[in-house]
């Protein structure tokens, strides 16, 4: 038993812990010790004092995110066990060690019993990501950990957490290597090169969740004309190449992205006249290009990142698939997606469906999409499935 300060819940408020959710609110707290700091581990009673979890104490809605149901201490044995856990999962379904994959997510939060931190791996780099204060707190433990369970696997770790972190924590953080330091920054994915910017892109420098997605495009893609609508770094744009589309256009509303996707494309077919990219609004874009493409990618970012903005998040998907249903050609495959975590599937496919009706097309479902295995979803925590696609036949 660890010598943390306390916190009681509420008569009754066990309950989802009982059933192994990885989250305590606020609501759900009847007294705490004095002066728990945000970040620091905390032991959870219930009413009766029976201990029930241990955990990271933060502010807001989420007071605790839980690590472990035991009544053990966080040490270093902790950190090395649950991200030795991590990466034997990612050896059994074929992702690390891999000749022609070096990109994969070795720790997904709650997926792998870690709330908060997320590790992606690219080549040699790991780049990791705190989403809550207890987890920045830990980076160097984290950290040392890595290096240990990861071996000659790993050379370098990149800290990337300046805008996931609470802001109000008022952290001064900034991104930086925890261990080596390193401008290689070309990775491998189902044999295809890609050049990731971990120090500057989105989430962790790329967006390693579409890989399977990206993969299955690539099937459909031979002989077809294909739009790539919110392309980042191109990754579908890429695998449509190899897959033989006759020409592909992506577009972004970010020159960056637009610049990464060039590059990425150089990487891999240099001077192919079959891609283009355009820096445009995507429904500018659309409305000025419609029945041009009979394959189309709708990847936009997350329009929900809480409850209170569903209901417009919605709206928004269904006005971009209406845009897109009426831009595509007869015959033609769209492949939508949303990462948005707070809009299920039944919310999306809704949208989806609206859409479709208002288009007046005909559609069929030929896949129901999600994120890949590296991206595992905690059975007790639902909440964990974010991503998901539809691949639509539309007539």
């Amino acid at each position: 038993m660890a010598d943390y300060k306390t916190i009681v819940l509420k008569r009754g408020k066990e309950s989802s812990l009982q059933r192994f959710h990885p989250w305590i609110f606020s609501g759900a707290i009847l007294r705490a010790d004095e002066g728990i700091e945000e970040g620091e581990f905390v032991r959870v009673l219930t009413e009766k004092g029976d201990f029930i979890a241990v955990g990271h104490a933060q502010v807001g809605s989420i007071a605790v995110r839980v690590l472990s149901f035991d009544d053990i201490k966080i040490d270093h044995s902790f950190w090395t066990e649950r991200l030795r856990s991590a990466l034997q999962m990612r050896q059994a379904i074929g992702l690390a060690d891999s000749e022609k994959n070096t990109t994969y997510r070795l720790v997904h939060g709650e997926g792998d019993n870690l709330p908060g931190l997320v590790i992606d791996c690219y080549g040699q780099t790991a780049v990791m990501q705190a989403h809550s204060v207890g987890m920045h707190v830990c980076r160097h433990d984290i950290c040392q950990a890595l290096v240990e369970v990861m071996g000659h696997r790993i050379k370098h770790v990149y800290y990337k957490s300046e805008t996931t972190l609470p802001y109000k924590a008022e952290l001064g953080q900034e991104n930086e290597f925890l261990v080596g330091g390193s401008d290689e920054n070309i990775t491998l994915e189902n044999g295809l090169k890609f050049r990731v910017d971990w120090l500057h892109g989105q989430k962790t420098g790329f967006f390693v969740d579409q890989r399977e997605n990206r993969h299955l495009l690539e099937q459909y893609s031979l002989g077809r004309s294909v739009l790539n609508m919110f392309c980042y770094t191109g990754g579908f744009s890429v695998y449509a190449m190899r897959g033989g589309a006759r020409l592909v256009h992506s577009v972004d509303s970010s020159a960056k992205a637009i610049e990464l996707t060039n590059k990425n494309m150089a990487l891999n077919f240099p001077d192919d006249a079959r891609h283009q990219a355009f820096c445009d609004d995507a429904f500018k874009f659309l409305d000025s290009n419609e029945n041009q493409y009979d394959l189309i990618v709708l990847d936009p970012p997350a329009f929900a990142k809480h409850r209170g903005a569903l209901h417009n998040a919605l709206k928004g998907y269904t006005r971009l698939n209406l845009k897109g249903f009426q831009s595509i050609k007869s015959g033609g495959i769209l492949f939508t997606f949303s990462c948005s975590q707070v809009v299920t599937k039944e919310h999306f496919r809704n949208a989806v469906f609206t859409a479709a009706a208002q288009a007046g097309r005909r559609v069929r479902i030929l896949h129901q999409l999600h994120q890949p295995a590296d991206h595992p979803i905690n059975i007790y925590h639902p909440e964990g499935e974010y991503l998901k696609g539809l691949v639509l036949y539309v007539e």
